[in-house]
């Protein structure tokens, strides 16, 4: 497949929105990753997106609109407690699951009955939306189990070839994936943390929110014993994983880096590549815009092995960034 690499330009994004008409797929930019796009109420399109990363057909997508108003085709019903969160939050980073209307389809909710939405806070995915007539379902535009991607050159190195167009837009704002907050029940339960954090919500709605188990274990289970089926991306499957093996250092500053030069003078005296990831505990915007970049320079470089220095989780930004970093290293953690 010859994938056409558009501009932001007006006259491009049309190109692009008439591919997703068409049933076409096309990468664009959020303000948080770069999303792999597809009409999300049409089916047979949907299993392209599965087909192009490669990913598990039982892992939901976000659905991606332009205007509040349009989770009335997706959504059976809409909360009090959502509609302010739609209000306060929207445009931005956070995703709200609802149960699905039958419109849309099971091939983009992974076979639940609830939808997980958002409004992305940025013009050019705001434009191709609108320009397109639908939905758009968009998971992270990368090969499933790859660190996300944040600039263009990311879907260009894992997608060209296999999608019909990538709009190449700047590096994306944010750099994690939006905070994907179930509504469905009484009280709201995160179900992946992101830039939105657990005291936004409470500080909105005036209702704390529940962590689901998965953010707390390695491998989620049902808890019922039955196979476990995730209403979001990123609960269940692998996910962000660099080429390299990845070890997380956890400990007080002054010792998290003595420990980590003292792994890497030790592997590389024994012939191993080392890469380090290091972030400034309070510099955690920057380490969520930089955290899945690093992530494949080090793969760039060819590194064996990351080393990389533990976030405080104490803050809703810190416990975002620290999710992906325990995902990427495969809970593989030192304590010092």
């Amino acid at each position: 497949m010859n994938t056409k690499i558009l501009t932001t330009k007006d006259e491009d994004i049309k190109i692009a929105a008439e591919i997703i008409k068409t049933g076409g797929l096309v990468a664009f930019p959020t303000e948080t990753v770069y999303g792999l796009g597809a009409n999300a109420l049409d089916a047979v399109c949907v299993k392209k997106v599965y087909a192009a990363k490669g990913r598990p057909s039982d892992n939901p997508m976000i659905v991606h609109i332009a205007k509040a108003s349009d989770i009335e085709q997706l959504a059976s019903y809409v909360s009090e407690a959502a509609f302010v969160l739609m209000d306060k939050f929207w445009p931005g980073p956070l995703t709200l699951v609802l149960n699905k209307k039958p419109e849309v389809p099971k091939e983009t909710t992974g076979g639940s009955d609830t939808v997980a939405v958002r409004m992305p806070k940025d013009d050019v995915a705001i434009a191709l939306i609108t320009q397109s007539g639908c939905p758009i379902a968009a998971p992270s535009a990368n090969l499933s189990g790859k660190p996300s991607s944040t600039k263009p050159e990311h879907v260009i190195d894992d997608l060209s070839g296999k999608i019909d167009a990538i709009i190449a837009g700047g590096d994306c704002k944010i750099g994690i994936e939006s905070t994907v907050l179930d509504v469905t029940g009484e009280v709201p339960m995160i179900l992946r943390p992101g830039f939105v954090t657990a005291e936004d919500i409470e500080n909105a709605i005036g209702i704390k929110p529940r962590l689901d188990s998965s953010l707390l274990r390695k491998e989620p289970e049902s808890e019922s014993g039955e196979e476990f089926k995730p209403k979001s991306p990123g609960m269940k499957y692998k996910h962000y994983a660099p080429k390299a093996q990845m070890t997380i250092i956890e400990g007080s500053n002054n010792k998290v880096k003595d420990e980590i030069e003292r792994i890497k003078k030790l592997k590389e005296a024994e012939g191993i590549s080392v890469g380090v990831m290091l972030f400034e505990d309070e510099a955690l915007s920057e380490a969520a815009h930089d955290f899945f970049a690093k992530l494949r320079e080090l793969d760039e470089q060819g590194v064996d092995l990351i080393l990389a220095g533990a976030l405080s989780d104490t803050d809703g930004v810190g416990f975002a960034v620290m999710n992906r970093m325990l995902k990427s290293a495969g809970y593989n953690i030192i304590r010092v």
